[in-house]
C-alpha cells in the first residue's frame, strides 16, 4: 500500500485514506456515507482550484453520490473537455476501480478537418492531461474516440456519465450512434447519469432541440429509453428555479459563458448556472 500511495501522489492519498472500512460494506447507509467523505475529500482538494468555484451550481458530491458511483467502478466520462468531472472521478477510481475518458467519433461532427484531427488525437493526449491534473500515472487511465474503442472494453464499464452534453448530440444528430457506443460499453445493468440543461415544459420545439443548449426531460426520457434504457430515479439536485430559460442566445446567456458580454451581466451573475435535470438510467438486457 505505501508503495501505492508513494506512485499516486497527494490527491490519489486522499481517497485511498477515505476508502471503505470493512463494516461500512455491510450497510448501505454506511457505504453511502463513507462514499460522500471520499467524494468530498477530492473535491475539497487544491489541486481542483479554479473549478472549485462552479461547485454551488453543479454539487459534484451530492450528484456522483446520487448516481451512485463507487471506488470500485469502471467509470466512463464523456466527453471531458477541460476535466472538471475528471479531476474527481479519475482519483476516486484508481485504486481499484477504472477511469476512462471517451470523447466524440470525429467523422460525423459538423467542424472542420483541423478540429477534427485534435480529436482524433485525444486518446493519446487526455491520460497525460489527467496525469497533470491528478499528478498520477498517465498509465493508470485510458482514452478512446466513440469510433475506436477496443473490443474488450465493450461491456466493462459500470457507470458512464453525460454532463451537460445531450444538447450538442442532439442539435448535431450524434445522439443516435454516440449512445449506442456508450451502452455497449456497460456491463449488463450498468447505469449512465445525465446531467442536462433543462427547458420549461411548455417551451417551444424550436427552443428545446439543442440549438439552445436546452432539451425538454421528457425527450431525453423517451430517446433513452428508446435506446435500450430505463429510468431508474432523477433528482432536483441540480435545479435552478432562478434560469427562466428563455434567452435568445439561449444557456450561454449565464455564467460561466455570458454570451451578452456585459450586458445585463449583474443580471444573469444573480441568476447563476443553469437549471439542470439529474436523471440516472440502467442499460436493460
Amino acid at each position: 500500500m505505501k508503495k501505492t500511495l508513494t506512485a499516486m501522489g497527494a490527491f490519489a492519498a486522499i481517497t485511498l485514506a477515505t476508502t471503505f472500512p470493512a463494516s461500512a460494506k455491510d450497510h448501505d447507509k454506511g457505504e453511502a456515507m463513507q462514499t460522500g467523505e471520499a467524494l468530498a475529500a477530492i473535491v475539497a482538494h487544491e489541486r481542483r482550484g479554479d473549478d472549485k468555484a462552479r461547485d454551488k451550481y453543479r454539487n459534484p458530491v451530492e450528484t456522483l453520490t446520487f448516481f451512485g458511483v463507487k471506488p470500485t467502478d469502471t467509470v466512463v466520462e464523456y466527453v471531458p473537455g477541460g476535466g472538471w468531472y475528471s479531476k474527481i472521478l479519475a482519483p476516486y477510481v484508481a485504486e481499484k476501480g477504472k477511469y476512462i475518458g471517451l470523447t466524440f467519433a470525429p467523422d460525423p461532427l459538423p467542424f472542420g478537418d483541423e478540429a477534427k484531427e485534435r480529436i482524433r488525437g485525444f486518446p493519446a493526449k487526455f491520460p497525460n492531461d489527467v496525469a497533470g491534473w491528478t499528478g498520477m500515472p498517465a498509465g493508470t487511465f485510458s482514452a478512446y474516440t466513440a469510433d475506436n474503442v477496443p473490443e474488450d472494453v465493450m461491456g466493462t464499464a459500470d457507470f458512464v456519465i453525460i454532463p451537460r452534453m445531450m444538447h450538442n448530440l442532439m442539435r448535431w444528430n450524434l445522439a443516435d450512434s454516440e449512445i449506442k457506443v456508450m451502452r455497449s460499453m456497460l456491463k449488463d445493468g450498468g447505469t449512465l447519469g445525465i446531467v442536462q440543461h433543462r427547458a420549461k415544459d411548455d417551451a417551444p420545439f424550436s427552443f428545446a432541440d439543442g440549438n439552445k443548449g436546452y432539451l425538454h426531460t421528457a425527450a431525453v426520457v423517451n430517446f433513452m429509453e428508446a435506446h435500450g434504457f430505463e429510468l431508474v430515479k432523477q433528482s432536483e439536485i441540480n435545479a435552478n428555479p432562478k434560469d427562466t430559460a428563455d434567452y435568445p442566445k439561449g444557456v450561454w446567456t449565464l455564467p460561466p459563458r455570458y454570451a451578452e458580454g456585459d450586458v445585463d451581466k449583474a443580471k444573469y451573475t444573480a441568476i447563476g448556472e443553469s437549471d439542470r435535470m439529474t436523471l440516472l438510467f440502467r442499460k436493460l438486457p
